[in-house]
């Protein structure tokens, strides 16, 4: 289930020179789709924020907008219920069948429902769609994360794992540029937005071709052939060491979570009320530039990160960015007095709070076995989201009991710092191998 003691001790590659050259062709063609499956994942994520203002001003009543904030939460928080349940769902399944089948599953049924939101005609239909688009997207990231795992070289494995999570970013940054030329055309034209999340089940025909299972999970799952009775989220509990490791990380995936979903969801609102305070134009385009630099940022966070990883080791580097995420959110929503300083600061921001999370990728394989991996880290990444998903109704709540996002932004995301107190508590597992180490 979780590697032991003596199985976390660095067992360093015996290959010299630079890391890539380790890489094969194979390697390049799991991290491509990986790379693409969670990007996609990041437009469709990062569109409902970006669309959420004009989105829900249509198609709420008018007694139903003096609460936008809050209606802005639930709907943010919906699509976060069914990640989290979809998540742990396809992390089992992942463990069962494969980490390519669900993949597959999970680019078709998102993209089918991402453009069923756009026919959204009220807000009850609007919350079963987000629904179910989360239940879709969840099961993406425990697959892609699993896959780079067990596939890549150690010496490689932290960088291509954060270059992985940058996909998100990239598709985040793709979302915010297409609302940026598509908003120009009308508030109505969110629902374009959606319309264009349809694509990515043309990328399922790649994935077929041209990605193959991963080798340590097909071995793995021939030599337990005779457990599969027992649930692989059974025997993630039954062993003493992995259910340590499991309740400790999904503190840490609970409270980062719960703070970057309110810390990214207050961005657009404070855009919109500095520059609405000043009197300036053209307030949907600058809540756009404000996504973008944020995105930009975070990419940046999570592609240095895999460097970071192997140059000061897992906890060293995830303290640095749990710390950077509570200081930035706090110098960026106390002091920026104009939206134009928020567009520049989000950057930074975004480095840190969004690009925290190449951390899950980097480190949360390296904790578990093959036999459960997928389980595992579906898990801890997914299942607090079933907590987290109240963070943005909560925030909601802060912003009209405040009268504006700033105090709930700056109190909200002080939650990173329970993040440190558990690091502590948890394994370095720099240069551990995952494709050597047995079951």
């Amino acid at each position: 289930m979780a590697l032991n003691d003596e199985e976390t001790k660095p067992r360093l590659s015996a290959n010299t020179g630079p890391w890539y050259r380790d890489v094969t062709a194979a390697n390049w063609r799991s991290l491509f789709a990986a790379f693409l499956g969670w990007g996609f994942d990041g437009y469709e994520t990062y569109a409902l924020t970006v669309v959420l203002t004009p989105m829900l001003s249509q198609l709420l009543d008018p007694a139903q907008r003096a609460n936008l904030p809050l209606w802005g939460g639930i709907a943010v928080g919906v699509t976060l219920l069914g990640w989290a349940i979809g998540g742990v769902i396809g992390g089992v399944i992942a463990d069962r069948i494969g980490r390519k089948r669900v993949m597959l599953f999970s680019i078709a049924a998102y993209s089918a429902f991402a453009g069923l939101t756009a026919l959204s005609q009220n807000l009850e239909m609007l919350l079963v769609l987000r629904f179910l688009t989360g239940l879709s997207l969840g099961s993406e990231w425990g697959t892609g994360t699993a896959l780079i795992a067990e596939t890549w070289p150690t010496r490689a494995r932290s960088k291509a794992a954060g270059t992985m999570q940058a996909g998100f970013g990239f598709g985040a940054l793709l979302a915010s540029a297409v609302w940026l030329v598509l908003s120009e055309f009308g508030p109505g034209m969110w629902r374009v937005v959606f319309v264009l999340g349809v694509l990515p089940a043309l990328f399922t025909l790649y994935v077929r071709r041209n990605v193959p299972e991963s080798a340590v999970w097909q071995r793995s799952a021939g030599r337990d052939a005779a457990k599969r009775g027992r649930s692989t989220l059974a025997q993630v509990f039954h062993d003493r060491v992995s259910r340590r490791r499991v309740l400790l990380t999904l503190v840490l995936s609970l409270f980062s979570i719960g703070a970057y979903y309110t810390v990214s969801t207050s961005l657009p609102l404070f855009v919109r009320q500095l520059a609405g305070g000043a009197g300036q134009a053209g307030v949907d385009h600058l809540t756009s530039l404000a996504g973008i630099t944020y995105t930009v940022g975070s990419i940046a966070g999570y592609i240095a990160g895999g460097f970071l990883a192997d140059a000061i080791g897992r906890r060293r580097y995830i303290a640095v960015y749990l710390a950077g995420s509570v200081v930035t959110t706090a110098v960026l929503y106390l002091t920026a007095d104009s939206a134009t300083t928020v567009v520049w600061m989000a950057a930074v921001n975004g480095f840190f709070t969004l690009g925290m999370f190449a951390a899950f990728a980097i480190y949360l394989p390296e904790l578990f076995r093959s036999r459960v991996r997928a389980t595992a880290i579906s898990f801890v990444f997914n299942s607090t989201r079933l907590i987290a998903a109240a963070g943005p109704i909560v925030f909601g709540n802060l912003v009209l009991a405040f009268g504006g996002v700033t105090k709930a932004a700056v109190i909200l995301g002080s939650l990173y710092i329970v993040g440190l107190v558990v690091l502590p508590f948890l394994p370095e597992t720099r240069a551990v191998s995952l494709r050597e180490t047995p079951g």
